[in-house]
């Protein structure tokens, strides 16, 4: 199951994020920095309002979302790439996560202790980028001195390497991101068998106060984040109140429905941070339907019919010999699986069949 790691400066939201995600009370949210140590795991489920009508249709009331696992990682201080605060421990947690949700703070409370005495997001984002891209300076060094010594026998792999390599090292010495530099496709494959901490696609969340939920654009902290990011980032942001999500967590679903009635939100800021970080790490859904449940298959984008059949099992994949195919919209549409047949809206589709997001399949196999 692939990962994300929440990280952000000590002490600004990230374990009261995470408790509310998952739902849990696992990680220790306390007022002090490093209240995180050891690294907090739990798997989340990605909302997906197909599930219900899906099931309705395939008259069943069991539903079973996608998952993904999120990581609460401890706080990051400037200096960490040399040891100060976790350091080496810090790093390595993020090293071993799929993708990044950076949690900045954006709330003034003379109550919450900033481990940097003042609120700047700007600040605040720069100094864990910085922090993660001389890490990744000293590994790319390391690595070119190697593959050059191998570059030098004729590997030609270690060539490629080395052409890589040498481009990147220039932007990163700039105190760009890995991911901010512009690859084709075979060298962004490439990359990834560098295990580079800044290469990892990463979200912004904007953690506010339930003051500022309602109103967004009021809050300049939150404005200064998203310019900033779009401008040297090319990334996502989303807001969030990590307080408030904390406390509809604990709440029953009509609960916090009627909760967010009376703030005026129509929907939970987690939901949509479960899923655009679903989509960052490179994930969809398929979909699989009949009496003993309705269930959402996560695959990741571009893989083949063959291969989400074996997502459901590896024999599947092993005989997989073609796959009845409808979208969710044409299913929807239909209004049952037999009026959809009727219509012609079923596909048999064979190995190099892509699947898309929101397909319903039934696999045929040997």
């Amino acid at each position: 199951m692939l990962q994300a790691g929440i990280v952000g400066l000590p002490n600004i939201g990230k374990s009261t994020l995470f408790n509310a995600v998952t739902k849990t009370r696992k990680a220790e949210a306390a007022n002090y920095p490093f209240c995180t140590i050891e690294p907090n795991v739990g798997v989340v489920q990605v909302p997906d309002d197909r599930l219900a009508p899906l099931a309705k249709i395939a008259n069943t009331t069991k539903l079973v979302p996608a998952a993904i696992e999120i990581v609460d990682i401890a706080g990051l201080v400037e200096g960490a790439s040399k040891g100060e605060g976790l350091g080496n421990k810090f790093l390595s947690n993020i090293r071993s996560v799929d993708s990044i949700i950076h949690v900045v703070r954006c709330f003034e409370n003379d109550d919450i202790i900033h481990n940097m005495g003042s609120i700047d997001p700007t600040r605040d984002i720069e100094i864990i980028s910085t922090e993660l891209v001389l890490a990744d300076i000293e590994s790319v060094e390391n690595q070119l001195i190697k593959n050059n010594k191998k570059a030098r026998g004729n590997d030609a792999d270690a060539k490629k390497n080395v052409v890589l390599l040498e481009k990147l090292l220039p932007h990163l010495n700039e105190n760009k991101p890995a991911y901010t530099l512009e690859l084709n496709e075979k060298e962004s494959e490439r990359l990834t068998q560098f295990f580079l901490l800044s290469s990892k696609p990463i979200i912004f969340a904007c953690n506010v106060t339930d003051d500022d939920i309602a109103d967004i654009d009021s809050n300049p902290f939150v404005t200064q984040v998203k310019e900033y990011v779009k401008a040297n980032h090319n990334a996502r942001c989303c807001v969030i109140c990590v307080k408030l999500e904390e406390d509809l967590s604990e709440l029953s679903d009509d609960e916090a429905n009627e909760f967010m009635v009376d703030l005026g939100l129509s929907k939970s800021g987690v939901s949509d941070l479960i899923r655009e970080t679903y989509d960052l790490l490179g994930l969809a859904s398929f979909f699989t339907a009949g009496e003993m449940e309705a269930r959402a298959w996560t695959f990741t984008k571009g893989m083949k019919a063959p291969q989400c059949a074996g997502v459901i099992h590896t024999d599947f994949e092993k005989a997989f010999i073609k796959a009845d195919v409808i979208s969710y919209d044409d299913l929807i549409a239909a209004g049952n699986f037999a009026a959809a047949r009727e219509a012609g809206k079923y596909r048999l589709e064979g190995k190099e069949y892509l699947f898309q997001d929101g397909d319903v399949a039934l696999f045929r196999h040997g």
